[in-house]
């Protein structure tokens, strides 16, 4: 049986001292849980959080990353240097860094690669817009991001890799997919992956959903039969609201 993995991702958001008192806030709100429980936060904040979390149940991710270890790519972090500072976990390709940034399905997977080789665990963002949506393109849109995310890694890979569907539609909007529509569109990420890796690899990747979780929607989304958790933006920047959540 696949873990539930929820995942805070607090975007541009909390100074190390906010941050440092936000952990010891959760700590204890959390402390019981079987799942998966992973804070996402800017990079200033890894260094503070990574050493306040230790002896606890809570990992550690950055929000991104550069594909190359060192060199001339001014204002970049690599994976290599999150590694070394004990980062487990990073997202990658999030919407945001698509639209803002430049992102592109080409640089996610460079990154995936790369993230990988630097044993850190990929989250990968894929999601329609809303645009897409009303076309009917969802399952079009998103097992091509998926397959393109996954080229040329290995099952034992895409396995440490978890995949976060993420609708741009819902992404701070308020708006979240049904319960129905999200473990469709997840289960067609799955059968993408079946397709490529095969069942037995399909059945243990983690796939997250992302777009406007919070405590209200978290068990109807997160008890259906293929969402193994999420990855919540504005509702992980409140202790309680967020352990809510990984307390579904």
């Amino acid at each position: 049986m696949r873990k539930k993995v929820i995942a805070g991702n607090w975007k541009m958001n909390k100074n190390p001292e906010e941050a440092k008192k936000y952990l010891e806030e959760l700590k204890p709100l959390v402390e019981n849980t079987e799942n998966e429980v992973i804070i996402c936060a800017p990079f200033i904040d890894l260094k503070c959080l990574v050493k306040n979390s230790k002896g606890s149940n809570i990992k550690i991710g950055a929000q991104n990353m550069h594909f190359e270890d060192a060199g001339a790519y001014t204002g970049e972090i690599s994976g290599s240097m999150l590694k070394s500072i004990g980062v487990e976990y990073v997202i990658i390709g999030h919407s945001e860094r698509r639209q803002y940034f430049a992102e592109t399905d080409e640089t996610v997977n460079k990154k995936i690669k790369s993230a990988l080789k630097n044993e850190l665990k990929p989250i990968v963002c894929v999601g329609e817009t809303l645009e897409q949506k009303e076309e009917g393109l969802t399952q079009e849109v998103i097992t091509k991001q998926t397959k393109l995310a996954l080229e040329g890694l290995t099952k034992e890979q895409v396995e440490n890799t978890i995949i976060a569907y993420e609708p741009i539609w819902a992404i701070g909007t308020g708006k979240t997919a049904t319960s129905d529509d999200a473990n469709n569109s997840i289960k067609s990420i799955r059968e993408e992956i079946c397709k490529i890796y095969g069942q037995n690899v399909a059945n243990r990747v983690i796939i997250q959903y992302g777009g406007s979780v919070k405590a209200s929607n978290a068990k109807e989304l997160f008890t259906t039969s293929d969402i193994d958790g999420g990855l919540v933006g504005g509702a992980s920047l409140k202790p309680d609201e967020f352990a809510k959540i990984v307390n579904y």
